[in-house]
């Protein structure tokens, strides 16, 4: 890995940037779906991400390989991210969360999961991603991560965003904590309560995704020195981008409750991001994955489960490849 700040000159012709889509644990397909491109020399310059795909982007910027996210997912328990408060061990404990905290389970442990593997690689605040000093908040760092400000109703990219939150200096943003931001899937987690220094107001943050879950007009520009690659978590690989369903809604009981407000927080998350993808003919440089019938919150799948979604990423980016060279070739 380079010093953070200095470019390193490597092979310019595969040079990309990468947008990851949200997806909770679906995510695992876009590692997937990484480790072809990896395997074909590209790399990756400008990352972003929402939600899950945020997760990703910050792994591969703080220098993990496929491989290593590989062996991460394999050996992955989610059900250790479903960490709950007190009252969530009585009756009804669940509904009292909600309407106590804005969420079922807290994203402690999320959270300090995400920092520990940042700070394996000495990755803490976005100080440590800078991709280039002399460039524009839009280039300078390997990682921007959406984030959703439902009290100032609002887009956050972060780091860029941080005056909107008080800090002067983007590079003091904190990287596991801008990411818990991004993946904070509201109602099942606790949206991040983050005090603004300057105004003393509280911010509530949450999932990324709910006003842009697929980024891909991030890096946009009129003469790009390099070409974006997107990847999109759709149902099946006939399924047109953009027009995926929401899950089912339970029939009964809080899960319904819990399930409806769900549906319409999928159904915005999907509709934001449509038009522009349709408009802007991103199909061609955007690797569409199956994801398999798994569901956003399902913390319950199996290894075997996980690693087939890991494969299904694979399967999309060769095909994506094979597909769509001139697409992605130096323009």
């Amino acid at each position: 890995m380079a010093e953070p700040g200095v470019e390193v000159e490597g092979n310019r012709e595969k040079y990309v940037d990468l947008v990851f889509e949200g997806g909770g644990v679906k995510g695992i397909a876009l590692v997937g779906a990484f480790s072809v491109l990896q395997e074909r020399g590209y790399e990756p310059q400008n990352m972003a991400g929402a939600s899950a795909g945020a997760i990703v982007a910050a792994l591969i910027a703080a220098g993990y390989g496929a491989g290593e996210l590989k062996e991460i997912i394999a050996e992955l328990d989610y059900d250790r991210f479903k960490d709950e408060a007190l009252e969530d061990r009585f009756p009804m404990g669940k509904t009292l969360s909600i309407l106590k905290d804005l969420g079922i389970y807290e994203g402690k442990a999320f959270e300090e999961w995400m920092r520990g593997l940042l700070e394996t690689r000495g990755v803490r605040t976005f100080g440590d991603l800078v991709r280039r000093e002399d460039v524009d908040l839009k280039y300078r760092y390997k990682l921007q991560v959406i984030a959703s400000d439902v009290t100032e109703r609002r887009l956050l990219v972060l780091p860029r965003d941080a005056p909107k939150l008080g800090i002067e200096d983007p590079d003091d943003i904190d990287v596991a904590q801008a990411v818990r931001m991004s993946m904070s899937i509201p109602i099942f987690f606790e949206p991040v309560r983050f005090t603004n220094r300057l105004t003393d107001e509280e911010h509530l943050i949450v999932d990324g995704g709910m006003l842009s879950n697929f980024p891909v007009w991030l890096f946009d520009a009129e003469e790009p020195q390099w070409p974006t690659i997107g990847m999109k978590l759709v149902q099946s690989p006939e399924t047109p981008i953009g027009e995926e369903l929401a899950e089912p809604v339970p029939r009964a009981g809080v899960k319904q409750v819990i399930g409806y407000l769900r549906s319409l927080v999928d159904t915005m998350m999907a509709a934001h991001d449509r038009l522009y993808v349709e408009q802007h003919d991103f199909d061609r440089r955007t690797i569409g994955i199956d994801t398999l019938g798994v569901g956003t919150t399902e913390f319950d799948l199996s290894p075997e489960r996980a690693l087939a979604l890991y494969e299904s990423g694979r399967t999309a980016a060769k095909e994506f490849l094979a597909k769509n060279f001139e697409a992605i070739a130096p323009r």
